[in-house]
């Protein structure tokens, strides 16, 4: 019992390192958009949301980081209810499969700022910081929960 105990713990502390690496990449990347292309920052929000010569690929773009960030919310949510449901006597396994899930939903949001990312520097959009949005709220809701993983091996050792 100790040893899951102890195991959990560093998955834990290693889903907290790769969370934080991301969400830090994600801003990283304004950072890079802002010294490539800092005239997207002096925001005219009188312009349209879509010109007439790139509104397909736009909007193209738009869907996909849609997508990918609720994949990355109906994910998590299947990955807690068959966790919760099931509930194998293997604590360790549920613990690494949660901490997967999370690491590839977190990729998920990763994925929806890579799209604002294209459209900053492809189309010089300047609502590119929509998707940064997108992602960066997907990277809060996606914060390891330490109650996720020891709730389970907690309630397995009674």
């Amino acid at each position: 019992m100790q040893n899951q105990n102890f195991n959990t713990k560093w998955i834990y502390f290693t889903m907290i390192a790769i969370w934080f690496a991301i969400f830090v990449s994600q801003f990283l990347l304004l950072l890079v958009i802002y010294f490539a292309k800092g005239d997207l920052f002096n925001f005219d929000f009188t312009k349209p949301l879509l010109s007439n010569e790139n509104s397909v690929l736009l909007i193209v773009l738009s869907v996909l980081g849609i997508i990918t960030f609720s994949i990355s919310l109906v994910l998590k949510l299947i990955a807690l209810k068959k966790l919760i449901n099931n509930r194998p006597a293997d604590t360790f396994q549920n613990s690494v499969i949660l901490a997967i899930v999370t690491i590839f939903n977190c990729a998920l949001c990763e994925a929806t700022v890579l799209f604002g990312l294209v459209s900053a520097f492809s189309f010089d959009y300047q609502y590119f910081f929509l998707w940064f949005a997108l992602g960066i709220l997907g990277m809060i809701l996606h914060f390891p929960r330490r109650e996720n993983l020891i709730a389970d091996s907690y309630k397995n050792s009674f």
